[in-house]
């Protein structure tokens, strides 16, 4: 049997002059070429998350993760969780269209691995609490572990059960573990956590935020031992905990967190939420990313989150968990593993091209008299490059460029401006108003009206650096911003 055909999106914008969309070949053949640790990250470390799409922003561009809601119980109650709520057009932790059981999650996990090759990394985030809900997590893991024994598992838990199965979760390489973690102060948990379960007794108020922290430092703690990589979400709450995640940062790194990743809390009246339902707002784009620039040189930080929903599947910001509803799956599935196969073979020359455009553009900017800096948005659809039209994005990637370097510092969500050949007025309306403090958006390509638009409210748009590795883009335009020799661009 042939070899299934394989496409990254990395169709070049060939350009005989030699500007930005010039084209310039790596050279390398072998499938494993380039595939070395970054400059920045241990050679281990690196060899254990370099194909996790969460625990590495790198990956991110290359590799999908898939959940699985298998674990519907749960031990808490927080204040931004509903989990009867469920609308497939939005992204958002603890929200599934359907509960699995153990054995139909693993026909849907293989037939999602025979059809997305991307996919490396299976999950449970609920929509309850993984470790609480223990049987069916452990279950679901023990079938799929049999069937792809290369996929990478990991859990996603609200810590409180955790210190009773760290053991069971070393057993079975379970090497990726995020524990969400948004206080440790017992007075700011009893604003965010009305009750937990714990010991067969229901606690409320501080007593109830005390148990809940003490179990998850100790899980933490256990998890590090162990050597399992422990990634830390917490959620932002203007006027709760936002300042607070500063100290939350300081513990978490001090008992071995790999990653802390801070998410904008999501309060839509509409979803019910006890915070939705008395208004308390979210963090602004740009409180966000204030607070996460405070808390460099604290535990690394995770930039590229998109708060997924507990029935993902795909890229991240790219779901495609409604393909493959139990009732799209046939009732008998065998397991193909030769895209996945094919798959891996043809990033991996890639992803070594990309590290080294990379590396090139970071020594260029960081080499550069010039004290200037930019915020610039990107359309990407994978392959960390510009290749996704303005009007068909669903989000834009945010890089920040100085003599610091290049580095990605979030993303922020839209509606599609184009529908069916047409862009919608209103749509930009909302798109420009996202875009608030971006300097320059690069996109694959843009049409005049938007684009003079967009200039009109202060963001400069261009597609002259389309189909490019966005750092490579990136790099060139601070060149060309700021006066030195531009980069070579490689696509």
């Amino acid at each position: 049997m042939s070899e299934p055909m394989i496409q990254l999106e990395t169709t070049s914008k060939a350009s005989s002059n030699g500007g930005p969309g010039a084209a310039k070949s790596g050279g390398c053949a072998s499938s494993s070429c380039g595939l070395t640790a970054p400059d920045d990250i241990d050679p281990a470390i690196w060899e254990r998350i370099k194909d996790h799409p969460c625990f590495s922003e790198e990956a991110h561009h290359y590799f999908a993760r898939m959940h699985v809601a298998v674990a519907p119980a749960c031990n808490i109650q927080c204040n931004y969780c509903n989990r009867k709520y469920d609308c497939a057009n939005e992204s958002r932790p603890g929200v599934a269209s359907e509960k699995l059981t153990p054995d139909q999650a693993l026909r849907k996990v293989i037939a999602v691995a025979s059809e997305v090759p991307q996919l490396a990394v299976l999950g449970i985030a609920g929509p309850g609490d993984a470790c609480y809900d223990w049987k069916k997590t452990k279950a679901t893991f023990e079938r799929v572990a049999r069937e792809i024994p290369d996929i990478k598992l990991c859990i996603s838990t609200n810590g409180l059960a955790l210190p009773d199965h760290v053991d069971e979760l070393a057993d079975m390489n379970v090497d990726h573990v995020t524990i969400t973690i948004n206080m440790v102060d017992p007075e700011v948990g009893a604003k965010i956590y009305p009750w937990i379960f714990y010991g067969h007794s229901r606690y409320t108020g501080i007593e109830a935020a005390r148990i809940l922290h003490e179990r998850q430092m100790l899980g933490l703690e256990m998890l590090s031992k162990r050597g399992i990589l422990t990634k830390i979400n917490s959620v932002m709450i203007p006027g709760v905990n936002d300042a607070h995640l500063i100290e939350v940062n300081r513990w978490v790194r001090d008992r071995g967190a790999f990653m802390h990743n801070v998410m904008p809390l999501i309060s839509e009246p509409s979803h019910g939420t006890y915070y939705g339902l008395t208004g308390q707002r979210g963090p602004k784009p740009l409180e966000l990313k204030a607070l996460q620039d405070r808390l460099e040189g604290g535990a690394k930080l995770m930039r590229h989150c998109r708060q997924c929903r507990a029935d993902a599947v795909g890229l991240l910001g790219d779901d495609r968990g409604r393909e493959f509803t139990l009732d799209q799956i046939p009732g008998d599935v065998t397991y193909n593993a030769s895209k996945r196969h094919a798959y891996r073979q043809l990033v991996a020359r890639e992803r070594g091209d990309h590290l080294a455009a990379r590396k090139d553009a970071i020594t260029a900017v960081t080499s550069v008299g010039s004290g200037g800096s930019l915020l610039v948005a990107v359309t990407t659809k994978g392959g960390g490059r510009i290749n996704e039209h303005f009007g068909h994005a669903k989000e834009f990637q945010v890089y920040a460029v100085s003599q610091k370097g290049i580095n990605l510092v979030g993303h922020r969500k839209v509606e599609r401006y184009c529908v069916g050949g047409w862009g919608e007025e209103a749509t930009l309306y909302n798109i420009i108003a996202t875009l608030e403090g971006i300097d320059v958006l690069l996109c694959a390509k843009i049409g005049d009206c938007p684009k003079k638009q967009l200039a009109e409210a202060g963001v400069r748009a261009t597609d002259a650096y389309g189909y490019d590795y966005i750092e490579t883009a990136i790099g060139a335009l601070y060149a060309a911003e700021f006066g030195v020799e531009p980069l070579v661009a490689t696509a």
